[in-house]
């Protein structure tokens, strides 16, 4: 069984990863690490959105990843911005997807795509990072911007 492990960087802004089962209960320990990681930066109101990001990004990767464990890494990219991301070993990208209203599942990257400033996918040598940006405001303008944006299909 992997072994859970958490770093901070030395230098830098702070930023958090940890390796985790690839079972459905990581999605707390993931949610707990967002939470710290946004709190630290003094990013408490984004925690919400990080949690519930995270919790679709880690539920993709333990549906369709093929290893015992994924990655789960928050980086600072600046003051009040922050990246999660879920490293599978996986290199099969993730889609959008358009459920039947009757479908139970499906809907976890289009909601990833309205709460988030930006996301994508970064291929890696062993699989690939699925990631969301998340950007704080002082306004709500930033919001109903990304209400209004279409949504980005990645094939």
């Amino acid at each position: 069984m992997p072994r859970t492990t958490t770093r901070a960087r030395p230098t830098g802004y702070p930023g958090y990863s940890e390796t985790l089962p690839r079972e459905p209960e990581s999605a707390a320990t993931a949610r707990r690490l967002v939470r710290v990681a946004l709190s630290v930066r003094g990013l408490d109101d984004l925690a919400g959105d990080g949690a519930v990001i995270v919790s679709e990004l880690v539920s993709n990767a333990v549906q369709h990843a093929r290893r015992p464990c994924i990655r789960v890494a928050i980086d600072h990219p600046g003051a009040a911005r922050v990246r999660i991301g879920v490293i599978d070993f996986s290199k099969v990208p993730p889609s959008l997807q358009e459920p039947g209203a009757d479908e139970e599942s499906g809907r976890g990257l289009a909601l990833v795509a309205q709460l988030a400033e930006d996301w994508g996918t970064d291929v890696l040598p062993c699989g690939k990072r699925v990631w969301a940006l998340l950007c704080a405001r002082d306004d709500g303008e930033h919001r109903r911007a990304r209400e209004a944006a279409p949504v980005r299909i990645l094939a």
